[in-house]
């Protein structure tokens, strides 16, 4: 007899060099296009605002469909604080949720800390999630990098130009 399918809850973080009013933009549907390369979200309807709660969308990134759905969004502007958390299913191979939480770090960047709480709908994915949660330290810090080369590249554009 096999074990039942383990869930996994992977927290790390990493650091923006934006703050967190600035960076909390590079955490949504649509931001994310700007650093993720492949990324490109779906809506099944229109939307005025992908950060907020019910919104559905989906995403196709490593010929895998997932389903989001945000959950909560304190996002403002006159805070220090931001956060967004989605729930996520990819069908056949895992639920959970991914919540993104955005600090300041008294130098004006962000401390950005992400959750991953995931659970394998089969015991044949609970292999694949055992590979993410191994490697996710590296996941996070290649987050890191791509925010911080496209921060680079869009420093270097001139005003107009973007």
């Amino acid at each position: 007899m096999s074990a039942a399918p383990r869930r996994r809850r992977l927290t790390g973080g990493l650091r923006v060099a934006l703050p967190p009013a600035e960076a909390f933009r590079l955490f949504t549907p649509y931001g994310e296009r700007e650093w993720v390369e492949g990324w490109e979200p779906r809506f099944p309807e229109g939307v005025a605002d992908d950060t907020a709660p019910g919104t559905v969308f989906q995403t196709g990134a490593d010929g895998a469909a997932t389903t989001w759905i945000v959950l909560h969004r304190a996002h403002d502007p006159h805070e220090p604080g931001s956060s967004v958390s989605y729930a996520r299913v990819r069908e056949g191979v895992h639920a959970g949720t991914v919540a993104v939480v955005l600090a300041p770090d008294g130098s004006g960047h962000s401390d950005v800390t992400v959750t991953y709480d995931l659970t394998p709908l089969t015991v044949a994915a609970e292999a694949e999630l055992a590979g993410f949660a191994d490697g996710y330290p590296a996941f996070l810090r290649s987050w890191e990098e791509a925010i911080a080369a496209h921060l680079a590249r869009t420093a270097e554009t001139p005003r107009g130009h973007r």
